[in-house]
């Protein structure tokens, strides 16, 4: 036995010699793309910083995310805890995250409910447009699949952008968010928020008709997620959005397909040309926070943490796939 150990040895530290070298000779695997902090990218009367993840090798022609963070967050939190830049990577595209900075609000909330920043050329509204402007310029990418999303403050600001520069949007998703016009219509953001404001269907399209004056379409398609125990901002401003966007859209309010997602209630709202116009997820026994599904699985992403909340739906492939970025 001490002689069969003697002999292997040499075979043995063969082997371990060449797998270090290996190791040590192998190709460096390719670097990942980061995200980036652009300057200059317009007069910026929102005084918002803008950050961007592209996919190393991205083509021209690609769809572009823009995606709001929520209250107490930042840029690079949402980007890698919703999930966005991972299916940046998988499917091609590119994602702009704008970042609310502390001068503008205390608890870094966009500020959906303040008029001068809710209005088309003005405020943060404005600051976001020239975003998008920047980075289709960019990336030359495809001015007629850009997208917008966001989380509760993200959600309202998502809502903003869709009413104030609807040309510039194929579709939104609002993410425990409110209204366009929720703190106007309510007389304070926080009723608006814990309550709901009381406005007939086509008062809240008259909201955001007169965002927009003369517009005459196409508008952007919304998916709303809501949690059903958000005691943050009630559920009851789900229905304010479909209620606005179905007026907006010409829709009814009679769901065209009512069934379940990862058993979870969902809405499809269909327009008068037979195309989803509004689509809702309503989250049983979620509570504030943006839905995700850690995993490696075909449908999962995003990363269980503070509002970011697991379960077993991820808002941001579902988004992505009725978008059809992937």
């Amino acid at each position: 036995m001490t002689q069969t150990r003697a002999a292997l040895r040499p075979t043995v530290l063969t082997a371990l010699l060449a797998a270090l070298l290996s190791v040590l000779l192998a190709p460096a695997p390719a670097s990942a793309a980061s995200l980036q902090e652009v300057t200059g990218f317009g007069s910026n009367p929102g005084a918002l910083k803008m950050y961007r993840y592209i996919p190393d090798g991205l083509p021209a022609g690609r769809p572009v995310v823009v995606a709001l963070h929520g209250c107490t967050q930042n840029a690079a939190g949402y980007a890698s805890g919703t999930g966005w830049t991972a299916l940046a990577d998988r499917w091609g595209f590119s994602v702009v995250l704008p970042q609310q900075q502390s001068g503008n609000n205390l608890t870094q909330c966009f500020n959906w409910f303040e008029p001068a920043d809710i209005r088309r050329g003005q405020g943060e509204a404005a600051s976001v447009a020239q975003m998008v402007d920047r980075q289709l310029a960019d990336v030359s990418g495809d001015p007629s699949r850009v997208y917008v999303t966001g989380l509760s403050a993200g959600g309202g600001m998502t809502a903003v952008m869709m009413a104030a520069y609807p040309e510039k949007f194929a579709a939104g998703g609002i993410v425990a968010g409110l209204p366009y016009g929720c703190a106007q219509a309510a007389g304070s953001p926080y009723v608006c928020m814990y309550v709901g404001a009381t406005q007939t269907p086509a008062q809240w399209g008259d909201r955001v008709r007169a965002a927009r004056p003369g517009y005459t379409g196409p508008w952007p398609a919304l998916t709303v997620f809501h949690g059903t125990a958000d005691y943050t901002v009630r559920p009851a401003n789900m229905t304010g959005l479909v209620d606005q966007w179905t007026d907006v859209q010409g829709a009814d309010r009679t769901p065209d397909v009512s069934d379940t997602v990862a058993g979870h209630p969902h809405r499809v709202y269909r327009g008068p040309g037979g195309n989803a116009v509004v689509e809702t997820y309503g989250l049983t026994g979620m509570g504030h926070g943006q839905p995700v599904d850690p995993g490696s699985g075909e449908t999962q992403c995003g990363a269980a943490g503070a509002y970011f909340l697991d379960v077993n739906l991820c808002a941001a492939h579902r988004l992505g796939k009725a978008w059809g970025l992937g």
